[in-house]
């Protein structure tokens, strides 16, 4: 396993989007180990393969406080979607940065596992925040696009100048 380079908005990388992995092979499966080890040791509660170069359709998530519950999603969709709330958001690719968007509070997800098997899953709270955010970054969108240009513009000063400090 490896710790991948996460992309840092305002990357242009960060806006392709992802296509459909057609197979879940070997190579998927080495990138889902390669990207948890990379989404813990951020750390970080989710991670799109977008975030780390990779522009396929493929999402890790782990919500829980051990961090020992590792879900998977393979070419994701929202099926269903209800209701709406607000919810402070962070992201790996924008780092220090939180800011509340509004997103559907109640979803209903179909993907494919780590083993290509189809589920569906119906989430809420934290949970449903975090699968569309990663779900975005597929679409080839960044949590601070939800906000006003000028707090995205401020944000995206901060980061250009972070970069030119390292």
């Amino acid at each position: 396993m490896a710790i991948l380079e996460i992309l840092n908005y305002p990357d242009p990388r960060l806006h392709t989007v992802a296509k459909p992995i057609k197979e879940v092979d070997a190579s998927i499966r080495r990138l889902i180990d390669d990207m948890a080890q990379t989404m813990y040791a951020a750390p970080g509660i989710g991670l799109a393969a977008t975030q780390v170069n990779q522009h396929i359709q493929l999402l890790i998530i782990d919500t829980s406080e051990e961090k020992n519950q590792l879900q998977v999603f393979i070419n994701p969709k929202i099926i269903e979607k209800d209701g709406e709330r607000e919810f402070e958001e962070g992201c790996l690719s924008v780092p220090g940065v939180y800011e509340t968007v509004t997103r559907a509070a109640h979803i209903k997800v179909e993907a494919l596992d780590k083993n290509g098997q189809t589920f569906s899953l119906e989430a809420e709270g934290l949970l449903a925040v975090c699968i569309q955010h990663e779900m975005d970054h597929l679409l080839g969108k960044v949590f601070v696009e939800y906000l006003s240009p000028l707090k995205r513009n401020r944000i995206k000063n901060k980061m250009l100048k972070l970069r030119r400090a390292m």
